[in-house]
């Protein structure tokens, strides 16, 4: 196919879009960012546009970051001074029969995209993409426990709420290291997968009587399970680790309020930028290419 013919928008994202924005001008194809970190010397190939309008503005295709749009629709773009929603203006932009590839979309970017003749391609249920993503999630989430915790993670209790691609790897990470890992998990497959793994199994019910000393407990579901009910049986002194995409599985302002320390790890993947970049890259350059051979 001829990249050089292509015109590719990059909206929003960290340092995880500047590996993905230079992979893609690479190609040859002409790309335009906004709300990147925009790092000392550039990207070769990338115009680094003024605001998002530009960026957008006639290209067949628009990149939207890696973490995907926040709890009120707006695109991850911390370095920009002020959030963008992408609305049936902004799509609008875009080339006649344009196209938006993310992680994942809402029901309102849904509509809107329709509305403006855009076609959404969503691949954060590609397992090869996901599973490629899950090491630096992992690796990011056990620093953090290591640097918020008095006690080594080596022979502490420690919860895990799921057992899909980042929870799996988790446990058998945790294991390692030499954790009491307890695992819930209203799916009884994946109980047994983490009672083989090493680990103690839990249904998700358990959740409510967690074992009281807990040292760190880690969520991956995309679901709110960790309430105050939840959170008011855990030690004063554990810490709560959220690991789902919004709107998250642990009720912060209930952790809040109860004086427990949780944190929303939102993002985990841009500890290895160069690494997710190129990762997610691939998919998203198989998904261009497929588009491309449709025409």
């Amino acid at each position: 196919m001829n990249w050089s013919a292509l015109e590719i928008a990059m909206l929003g994202g960290d340092e995880r879009e500047c590996e993905i924005a230079r992979l893609a001008a690479a190609t040859g194809a002409a790309v335009r960012a906004w709300g990147l970190p925009w790092p000392r010397g550039g990207i070769a190939g990338v115009t680094l546009e003024p605001d998002a309008d530009a960026a957008m503005a006639g290209a067949r295709y628009a990149l939207f970051p890696v973490p995907g749009l926040g709890v009120d629709g707006s695109l991850y773009a911390p370095s920009a001074s002020t959030p963008v929603l992408p609305d049936e203006r902004l799509l609008g932009l875009l080339a006649p029969g344009g196209h938006v590839i993310l992680g994942s979309a809402d029901d309102r970017l849904r509509t809107v995209a329709s509305a403006a003749g855009v076609e959404l391609h969503e691949y954060e249920g590609d397992p090869e993409l996901m599973l490629l993503r899950v090491p630096a999630i992992v690796e990011g989430a056990i620093q953090i426990a290591i640097e918020q915790t008095p006690v080594t993670i080596h022979a502490s209790d420690v919860g895990v709420v799921g057992h899909g691609k980042t929870g799996s790897a988790l446990v058998r990470t945790l294991i390692s290291i030499g954790a009491r890992v307890h695992v819930f998990a209203r799916n009884p497959v994946q109980r047994a997968a983490a009672y083989v793994a090493g680990a103690v199994p839990h249904t998700l019910d358990e959740l409510q009587r967690p074992t009281p000393n807990l040292a760190v407990l880690f969520s991956t579901v995309p679901a709110r399970v960790v309430g105050p009910e939840v959170l008011s049986e855990l030690s004063p002194d554990a810490i709560v680790i959220d690991l789902a995409a919004p709107p998250g599985s642990v009720d912060l302002a209930a952790a809040g309020r109860l004086g427990r320390k949780a944190i929303w790890a939102r993002g985990l993947g841009k500890r290895a930028p160069v690494t997710v970049g190129q990762s997610q890259w691939l998919g998203i350059r198989k998904t261009i290419e497929a588009i491309e051979e449709d025409r």
